[in-house]
């Protein structure tokens, strides 16, 4: 069986907590390992969630404040203590290649990994080498660059046992039938799709640091796991607009709208002492299954449709 969850490394916003480290998301994708945004600090807690440096085969960066990229040192250097029989590629937004380029050689120490850097530039399809997944980037509204990242896994077809019972059809015919799309069987041609029906693929959208805008709505659109902001709660809208951000009702509205399965909320600031408001805020206009992320809680991609 595959296995797909999201080990949750922290959940601060700008100020880490004695309880909530900064941010750090890693989606484990079958044999994939895709680090969102290493703020400070995620080396040590990738130690802690058991989880290894050389199971990480791209890290997504969604701009360069610092409580979202100042873990990357750490983890590059973790690659060259553990090995990593792998490239490595890396995704940002490509106004903030300087601020990459200072991470990656912040150190005298040797890097042992090769490093594949994607900068975007705009809207659209990622290069995803490798992947059984396309990988999309979205361009939020923050007072920097930024970009939110969605992955869909391709359509497939499976087939359906009562249909191949009642056509006959049984044993080595059934895979020339999913090679060639068609066999002959007692006088009559079976197709494959008379047989089969689409198996969804599964999605996850990860959107960091924005107010409301086109792109959080589009990275949202119908995916089964959404890990999103929720910095403030709604009595504080205006300081959430003012700094680029999300309220936890805000974060459920798009849910709502989107068709989203399970809402995974993060990235809290540090001025609530509890997050009781944030989930009232959030159940008031969602209905489905929320999340209040904790750091080192593992969160499963909920099965397929």
């Amino acid at each position: 069986m595959s296995q797909r969850e999201l080990v949750i490394l922290g959940t601060a916003s700008q100020v880490p907590t004695k309880q909530r480290n900064h941010n750090g998301y890693l989606l484990r994708w079958d044999r994939e390992g895709l680090l969102f945004d290493p703020g400070e600090g995620t080396q040590r807690q990738m130690s802690f969630a058991g989880v290894a440096a050389s199971g990480i085969t791209r890290i997504c960066i969604t701009h360069f404040h610092g409580d979202h990229c100042f873990g990357l040192p750490g983890v590059l250097g973790r690659f060259s203590l553990d090995g990593a029989p792998h490239p490595v590629d890396v995704y940002f937004p490509a106004s903030g290649e300087v601020y990459y380029e200072r991470l990656v050689d912040s150190s005298a120490d040797h890097r042992q990994v090769g490093l594949q850097p994607h900068p975007i530039a705009g809207d659209g399809e990622l290069p995803p080498p490798g992947a059984d997944f396309t990988l999309r980037a979205a361009r939020l509204s923050h007072p920097v660059e930024a970009f939110g990242y969605r992955l869909d896994e391709v359509d497939s077809l499976r087939f359906v046992p009562e249909r191949l019972r009642e056509l006959g059809l049984s044993g080595p015919i059934v895979g020339e039938l999913a090679r060639r799309g068609e066999v002959e069987i007692g006088g009559r041609t079976v197709t494959l799709d008379e047989v089969s029906e689409v198996r969804r693929g599964q999605s996850f959208a990860f959107v960091m640091d924005t107010r409301l805008c086109d792109g959080v709505h589009e990275l949202a659109r119908g995916v089964d796991m959404l890990v999103i902001e929720a910095t403030f709660v709604d009595a504080d809208e205006r300081l959430a607009v003012e700094h680029g951000h999300l309220t936890a009702g805000q974060a459920a509205r798009v849910a709502a709208r989107a068709g989203v399965r399970t809402l995974v909320l993060a990235h809290f600031s540090q001025r609530y002492r509890t997050l009781d408001q944030h989930v009232a805020d959030a159940r008031a206009h969602f209905g489905g299954e929320i999340v209040m992320a904790e750091d080192l809680m593992r969160i499963p991609v909920p099965p397929r449709r």
